[in-house]
């Protein structure tokens, strides 16, 4: 990319350690004490075919994908290319069955081991298991694993990836790019949790592998409030004597032990609703346990300099969070990105909100369909599926699969607030229908339907996004939630803490002290004012640069705050406090 300069560490890529990185168990929710992580370094090679390499290139630290400088490799997986990954393991001997576990491989993978074929999977942004028992040896074992990837190239979901990258798309990455790990389970085991808490209890269902009773013991703070037994693969209410709901403010969440037979999980959750209701002066409202309750958000692309996809620790994850908590917001939109499971963890832990972005795909997105309605009121009807890139039905189909997958793997999140199907045009096509759809296999949650342009109509939002114009409140009559889901992204380059060379942004600024005015003005004069008249959430643009982006709160390498935190934590509190806002209640 023209303007590139060196690649920028976090603080945390300095500790690495590439034999042990992201050593944490990868699920909160399900967890075992049986698991055996294989991050680290692999062999690794890049050829013209699927066959094994006769010859490998060197070596990788997984997680990581070739492209991100923290592997080790920094090559471009090109379309047409295969990855190859190798290494070898001893499988864990304290259960029936061993599980191979796969965080997330970006797109498409074949896994083999010693040489026998054990599964495939596509798709970049999901969770998938292999049992992988009947392919071990009772001592070493070999691991091959192989992948493609086309990038923007294909109609596979692919997020803000682009080969051609600049400006707000960024750098392609492929491969692994979550945790790999090992699990032994008895023969019976639990697969799957479903949690569905409300303000008095919860509704579980536990699915196992076989015909088995299942005892739960829920505790808080480690004294026990509720024991029941229940039949596995069927929903039971477990009801919570004196109930203590979750809030950003008081992120009180509940332990589970499960045992199923042989086998033992542990997992949590919150006691708190999501629902849309009238204010008292009629206006709809987010509600938050029943009561209106502000959202005061930031757009998170989930990008890091040196992991590009991966955050370099457990601990940059919860940086992240905790450095947009202590300016005062309560939400996280997370941008066109399915995070690793102990980011949610650790917003249900500390306490903040996410918007969850579905991940957009198709073919190769128009300009004017995706850019004119920034500037101009242009609205297209989402059923035209070649002017939105989704002519492709196979591909439409597919990406309507992977968005229940996304909602069954991340639905138990106690802080999970809405789900985003489509944002700006990118791969749109049948919104209306796909939030009823959500409504259905999801009642318990908003659905925002159209984040930015293109609006159909349908979900429980309003969406707008705000950039090249003053923010004025729209017409009455609009019987769903008004919601800013984008805006300011008002821009100061830092040299020595930027990727690029580029400034991309909004509005730029020559300073901190200019970017911090700029700041206080627009939501003094236009966004808190709007509040009375039925705002309900905004998402500023954004937690950090990325790459060409330079219109983030905080630098690409999370080493700089780019405006006063006082002054940022003093307009995010007035906003929290607008009238219409039962802070006191929620």
């Amino acid at each position: 990319m023209t303007g590139e300069i060196p690649p920028l560490l976090t603080p945390w890529a300095q500790t690495l350690d590439p034999d042990h990185p992201l050593p944490e168990y990868p699920r909160p929710q399900l967890r075992r004490r049986s698991y055996v992580n294989l991050n680290g370094r692999w062999d690794y090679a890049i050829t013209a075919s699927s066959a094994t390499p006769g010859a490998w290139d060197g070596q990788i630290v997984v997680p990581f994908s070739p492209e991100a400088p923290l592997s080790g490799v920094g090559r471009h997986l090109q379309p047409g290319q295969y990855l190859h990954y190798r290494r070898t393991f001893t499988a864990p001997v304290d259960g029936d069955r061993v599980l191979l576990h796969f965080g997330a491989v970006d797109q498409w993978c074949r896994v083999q081991v010693n040489g026998q074929p054990v599964g495939t999977h596509e798709g970049g942004y999901l969770p998938f298991t292999i049992d992988i028992s009947d392919a071990l040896e009772p001592t070493e074992n070999m691991l091959h694993v192989i992948v493609t990837d086309p990038s923007d190239t294909g109609t596979g979901a692919r997020g803000k990836q682009k080969l051609h990258h600049g400006g707000i798309w960024y750098t392609p990455q492929s491969g692994i790019w979550q945790t790999v790990w090992l699990e032994a389970v008895p023969d019976i085991h639990v697969q799957d949790l479903r949690i569905d808490p409300d303000l008095s209890g919860f509704d579980l269902t536990v699915t196992t592998t076989g015909t088995v009773d299942v005892n739960v013991r829920v505790t808080l703070a480690e004294q026990e409030v509720a024991v029941c037994t229940m039949p596995g693969n069927k929903t039971t209410r477990i009801d919570i004597a004196d109930p203590v709901w979750w809030t950003p403010e008081n992120p009180v969440l509940y332990d589970l032990q499960i045992t199923a037979g042989d086998d033992h999980v542990e997992s949590y959750t919150g006691l708190r609703t999501f629902t849309v209701g009238a204010d008292t002066e009629g206006l709809p409202r987010l509600l938050l346990n029943g009561h209106p309750y502000f959202h005061a958000g930031v757009l998170d692309q989930g990008y890091w300099p040196d992991g590009l996809y991966t955050a370099p620790s457990d601990e940059a994850l919860e940086y992240d969070i905790t450095a947009m908590k202590d300016l005062g917001f309560t939400m996280l939109r997370k941008h066109i990105k399915i995070e690793p499971l102990r980011w949610y963890y650790h917003c249900d832990r500390l306490g903040m909100l996410v918007w969850q972005d579905a991940v957009n795909g198709g073919g190769t997105y128009r300009a004017p369909v995706i850019q004119i309605p920034a500037v101009t009121p242009l609205r297209l009807k989402d059923n035209r599926y070649t002017l939105f890139a989704r002519q492709d039905e196979a591909a439409r189909q597919r990406w309507l699969r992977e968005l229940d997958d996304m909602v069954g793997l991340l639905g138990n999140a106690v802080s999970i607030a809405v789900w985003v199907p489509f944002n700006e045009g990118w791969g749109q096509f049948d919104a209306t229908a796909v939030a009823q759809h959500l409504r259905t296999i999801d009642p318990s949650r908003p659905v925002d339907h159209a984040s930015g342009w293109h609006d159909q109509g349908g979900g429980d939002f309003r969406s707008l996004h705000v950039y090249f114009r003053r923010f004025r409140i729209p017409g009455r009559g609009d019987h769903r939630v008004l919601a800013l889901t984008e805006y300011g992204g008002y821009s100061h380059h830092i040299t020595g803490h930027s990727a690029s060379g580029r400034e991309f942004g909004y509005r730029r600024f020559s300073s901190m002290v200019a970017l911090t005015r700029a700041f206080q003005r627009l939501h003094i004069t236009q966004i808190i004012p709007a509040i009375p008249r039925g705002l309900s959430a905004t998402v500023y643009t954004q937690l950090s640069d990325v790459e060409d982006e330079t219109n983030g709160l905080l630098t690409y390498d999370r080493r700089e705050h780019k405006m006063s935190p006082e002054s940022v934590r003093a307009v995010i509190t007035q906003l929290r406090l607008g009238p219409g806002i039962d802070t006191a209640r929620s």
